[in-house]
């Protein structure tokens, strides 16, 4: 394991400088760790994994211009070996076993951040997966109870990018601002929030963003 002077090295990606500085001081209470690097969008932490080499990644949901779920499939694309854990305020039912999916090894509420982080850092680097309780008692009866009991909620139904508008649409954002932000076209866009109308059994436009605001405020 790489390490700089002896040290296991953590990677940071959230677009929120206070977090960010909440988490190095947590991890580097430890002494055999440390946080070589920080980013706070996709493009500038893939540019600097490459530079810091670091031995674990924790990523948070929503970055500027991306998310953790497409972060890490850029992480596990390029670095196969490399753990990564997701962290995030929303709702881990709709987004853990997705980050999981991904390629994380981890799943992380930031209520409980201070409490388990580096828990989940010593975990991932023993090669187990990091999740709480209850969703390790979800998988749990998922598996037992078979393919009829996977889908929960409406939302599920929907795929990673989807939900991803979806989230982006409950936050405010107007199709040519989330075409922008993601990269996208805004026929694109359109496309998408047509699928997520279709799955989502909604109306029309105006329905969809009160699903999706009421959504979004759940999962603040």
């Amino acid at each position: 394991m790489a390490k700089r002077d002896g040290k296991i090295k953590v990677f940071l990606v959230d677009d929120h400088p206070i977090v960010r500085d909440g988490l190095k001081t947590l991890i580097e209470r430890r002494g055999d760790l440390c946080v070589c690097g920080e980013a706070e969008e996709a493009a500038g932490a893939m540019k600097a994994i490459r530079q810091t080499n670091p031995d674990v990644i924790i990523t948070d949901i929503t970055l500027k211009d991306s998310d953790g779920l497409e972060l890490t499939k850029d992480i596990k694309a390029c670095f196969p070996d490399m753990p990564v854990i997701v962290l995030s305020i929303h709702d881990e039912a709709s987004y853990c076993e997705r980050a999981l999916r991904a390629g994380a090894q981890g799943y992380l509420m930031k209520e409980v951040a201070s409490e388990n982080v580096v828990e989940a850092i010593r975990q991932v680097l023993n090669g187990e997966i990091h999740v709480s309780g209850s969703m390790a008692k979800r998988f749990l009866h998922k598996m037992v109870g078979g393919k009829g009991h996977e889908i929960r909620s409406p939302i599920e139904t929907l795929s990673d990018r989807e939900l991803e508008i979806f989230r982006l649409i409950g936050e405010g954002f107007k199709a040519s601002q989330i075409a922008e932000r993601l990269y996208l076209s805004v026929k694109t866009v359109e496309t998408y929030r047509a699928r997520i109308k279709e799955k989502l059994d909604l109306a029309d436009a105006g329905e969809l963003l009160r699903y999706a605001i009421k959504w979004a405020k759940s999962n603040q």
